[in-house]
């Protein structure tokens, strides 16, 4: 597939399109979508038309003769956010639908992606299933941690990017660029994001970024961040993204999940969609990279039974070996979260979100920023005093 213009693409466990739109943007064409969530639909139904589309996974028969499968799995059985069953869980476990079908119709590549946490999940269990299954079909496979960062966009996301192919060398998609950790400078220190309905183990503190954004509740309660802007007016030192916020923090242009609305009026439905999304940035990263192929990175060593499966590695036949790269391929322009949100017109953390973060961080061990505890608790105040009045 190498320096060809254009390659075609059948998506499974569609989502809302964080994949597809991303090849698009580099000559991909998309076949066949496949998704069974109604407002996931809705949005795909809106933003690529004249694409088929088939429901369950399991309904499908085969697939189409195309250069590239997707699949972007549940992950709810994987992360450390969901439930933790594991490859087998009723969720994930729907990845072995994705080999039903390969079976029959030999795909040249697969990309499939997911959380972190699939590389520790048992011991790596879901790993060496993975690597086992595509194994069994012929293919050479390489994965790689990347953190969507490098795409420009401020989320600090990382995902495990994995690739199985017949006739290319995966390793040559992926490991063929390393810009590595940038520098400090690259981040402004004007806002910093976080989870505020933590407080007590962990943050996931973000300088001049928001934490990886999340799928909210299973009964649709968005979970959003929140971002402390230190030089903000007072009642706006601790605000909240807005959807079209988050969309733009996944790569996808403001409103794209619009059409969801018209299938449920739940609040936390479009956080969810973008929370479980791919960012665009990254799929745009790898398309790129599978048009032309490069010289890869392999320094490292072999991987042994019983190790961690590393950040990056690549493999066949029974055999693995680790990659030392870092989770940045490159360094594409960044905009900064004051860029991307205007923070003089977000939506105030209230002063009952505030105050209970406030309580945990307290009660917690953990060390904070200077002057950080003190705007919490000074919007805390200010809050209240504009709802009672006090």
């Amino acid at each position: 597939m190498g320096n060809v213009a254009g390659f075609t693409v059948a998506a499974l466990f569609a989502g809302i399109g964080g994949i597809e739109r991303g090849l698009e943007k580099v000559g991909g064409h998309t076949e066949l979508l496949c998704e069974n969530w109604d407002p996931a639909v809705a949005v795909l139904g809106e933003r690529f038309p004249d694409v088929p589309m088939v429901g369950d996974v399991r309904d499908l028969r085969s697939l189409p003769k195309v250069d590239v499968v997707t699949a972007g799995f549940p992950c709810t059985d994987l992360s450390q956010a969901g439930r933790t069953k594991g490859i087998q869980g009723n969720a994930s476990g729907l990845v072995a639908e994705v080999f039903r079908l390969l079976k029959r119709t030999k795909a040249p590549v697969l990309l499939l992606e997911n959380v972190r946490n699939m590389l520790v999940l048992d011991g790596g269990k879901a790993m060496r299933y993975l690597v086992a299954e595509l194994e069994a079909l012929g293919y050479r496979w390489a994965y790689r941690l990347v953190d969507s960062r490098f795409t420009g966009v401020p989320q600090r996301r990382q995902r495990v990017i994995f690739v199985a192919a017949r006739e290319i060398d995966p390793r040559a998609v992926l490991f063929a660029d390393d810009a590595g950790e940038p520098d400090a400078e690259r981040y402004s220190d004007a806002c910093f994001g976080f989870y505020w309905t933590e407080g007590l183990r962990g943050l996931g503190w973000a300088k001049d970024a928001v934490p990886t954004l999340k799928g909210g509740s299973t009964i649709g309660i968005p979970s959003p961040p929140a971002i402390w802007a230190p030089n903000n007016q007072l009642g706006l030192r601790l605000v909240t993204p807005a959807i079209e916020d988050a969309e733009e923090l996944q790569g996808f242009e403001p409103g794209w999940t619009e059409p969801a609305e018209l299938v449920t009026k739940r609040r936390g439905t479009r956080w969810k969609l973008i929370g479980n999304a791919v960012t665009v940035g990254v799929s745009t990263w790898f398309g790129r990279r599978l048009a032309d192929p490069g010289e890869p990175f392999l320094e490292g060593a072999a991987v042994q039974s019983g190790d961690r499966w590393p950040n990056a590695a690549f493999g066949a036949s029974g055999k693995a070996w680790a990659v030392d790269v870092s989770m940045w391929p490159t360094h594409q322009p960044y905009r900064h979260l004051a860029e991307v949100m205007d923070l003089l017109r977000a939506t105030p953390v209230s002063a009952r979100g505030a105050g209970g973060f406030l309580s945990r961080a307290q009660r917690g061990s953990l060390r904070f920023m200077d002057g950080f505890l003190e705007d919490v608790a000074e919007h805390v105040r200010f809050m209240n005093e504009e709802l009672f009045g006090a």
